[in-house]
This record gives C-alpha cells, structure tokens and sequence, in this order.
C-alpha cells in the first residue's frame, strides 16, 4: 500500500515500503519533513513532472569506510595533488552539476528545480554537505547530501573529468566523520570502491546509532 501524505509531518513505517521501495506519494520539500525522512531511511525521488515519491529501499547499496577500496592508480593520482578540495565551499555549484550530468538510460534529471532548492535552504541551514573537486580552479567533481549522526546519506555525485567524483568520495571516506557511507542504489562505479548491499534493519540500526 502506498500511503498518501499531507501537511502533517510524519511518515509511515518504512517495512511498509512496496517492493521497489516506494512508501509514500505527496507532501513538500520543506527542511522539516527532509529531515525527518532522512532521519528514519526515507528520501525522495522523482521526475519532473511526477509528484513527490518517497522511497525506503529493503536493501540498500552502503559503503563502510574501513571498507574502502582505493586503487593503485587512484593512489598515484591522489599523491600528484592535481586536484584541489574542498567542502561546503559551493554546494549550488555541486548540486547544479549533478543535475547537468547526462545518466545513462535516464532521459533528464530527478534533480528538479525544486529539488535543487529544497537542498540549498538545507545547506544554508547547516544541514547539508557539499564535497568540490577542482581543476585550475574549475569545479570538475563533487558529491552532496545530507548527515545523519554517522551516516552521510549521499544523493548525488558528479565527473566533468576522470576519477574526479571517485576522489570526492575517498575524501569524504578519509575524513573519518562517519561510520557508513549511504549510497542508496548500486552502480559498479561504487561496487569498485567497496560499496555492498545490507538490509533495511541493519541501515537503520547504523542510522540510528542502535549497536
């Protein structure tokens, strides 16, 4: 069953979720119901022209970084200090770029305009994270999303060169901030670096700081 919501802020219980994860249709993008969405495994996730869906997968694509696999030629990149990075230093140019980003077997972005903006008030509160990746001062990687306790819940990440969004990721990984990186679905991008699939119950355990 998928329920629909309304002004009221709160959620069903993700265990309902259909098999592909969807839980619920409606609501708005404010700072308030994001939050608590990420707060108990929810997001959103939809095209332009759909209402809001919310998704709360029963599994989900995670990386542990104690977990993470750099390669040698990633080693060898990372040593050459080629790129410069930074954080939180141009959140609407990441999450710009992530929208840009052509996807294969996507026609357009899930990142809609209102999307985009419901983000950037969440950065402007302090509550989400930017990750650039820059070239001779050009933004040409980066990632985004939002922390949770340990949890970074990634929602997108962008290359405008090789292993640029790669190196925004180990970074974030090296930081030592956080215990599980949540990638939400699988990519062989990702795979490489580590990333498996785990339960909802194990997530939310992790995501809710349950040992």
């Amino acid at each position: 069953m998928i329920f629909s919501l309304d002004e009221r802020l709160i959620f069903p219980d993700t265990a309902l979720a259909e098999e592909d994860g969807l839980l619920a249709i409606g609501g708005d993008l404010s700072a308030e119901r994001l939050m608590l969405a990420y707060q108990n495994g929810i997001f959103p996730w939809y095209s332009e022209d759909d209402p809001i869906l919310w998704f709360s997968p029963h599994e989900r694509f995670v990386l542990y970084p104690e977990e993470l696999r750099v390669s040698k030629s990633m080693r060898q990149l990372m040593r050459a200090n080629k790129f410069k990075i930074t954080f939180n230093t141009d959140f609407s140019g990441v999450i710009r770029a992530c929208a840009a980003m052509p996807r294969e077997g996507q026609d357009g972005t899930w990142i809609t305009e209102d999307m985009q903006e419901a983000y950037i008030k969440l950065h402007q509160l302090g509550k989400a994270r930017s990750v650039e990746v820059w070239l001779d001062g050009e933004l040409v990687g980066g990632l985004y999303g939002i922390p949770i306790g340990k949890v970074f819940c990634g929602e997108s990440m962008f290359s405008k060169t090789s292993n640029a969004s790669k190196l925004a990721l180990i970074t974030l990984c090296q930081t030592g901030d956080y215990d599980l990186i949540d990638c939400q679905l699988p990519t062989d991008h990702l795979a490489s670096l580590g990333a498996k699939m785990i339960g909802r119950d194990e997530y939310l355990a992790t995501l809710k700081g349950i040992e």
